[in-house]
């Protein structure tokens, strides 16, 4: 789904150059006699495009590549905590035991609201929105 926004220009297939196409039958014989000459030229100065290619990568110097550094990698290892073997429980669950609160009302937009008496009750209801 990376690609999916691109247009033809990024495409992943296709690469290669197609077949030349000339005008004419003259057009392509002379585009002919010029690569032959080039590679004619090329080979009389004892530069073949394959030889330089191979020469380069065999002195091209060797990639190192350096190790990867991560925290933890120089530092000494510092143990975790042992195991207590302690429990955990789970808490009591908080009841309101009070005498203030009436109830819980709805305003709107599920918004809860605590109700202390009758008359916020009755006003509560009667809200719109």
């Amino acid at each position: 789904m990376a690609f999916h926004l691109e247009g033809p220009w990024l495409s992943t297939t296709g690469k290669r150059k197609g077949k030349k196409k000339f005008r004419n039958a003259e057009e392509a014989r002379k585009a002919r006699e010029l690569e032959e000459s080039w590679a004619d030229l090329q080979k009389k100065w004892g530069i073949e495009q394959e030889t330089k290619k191979r020469n380069r990568a065999l002195t091209a110097p060797i990639l190192k590549v350096a190790k990867p550094t991560h925290r933890g990698a120089e530092e000494p290892k510092i143990p975790s905590l042992p195991f207590t073997g302690g429990p955990c429980v789970k808490p009591e669950q908080k009841i309101y035991t009070g005498t203030k609160v009436k109830g819980i009302g709805t305003m709107h937009k599920s918004n809860a609201v605590p109700i202390f008496s009758d008359e916020e009750a009755v006003d509560i209801s009667k809200m719109r929105r």
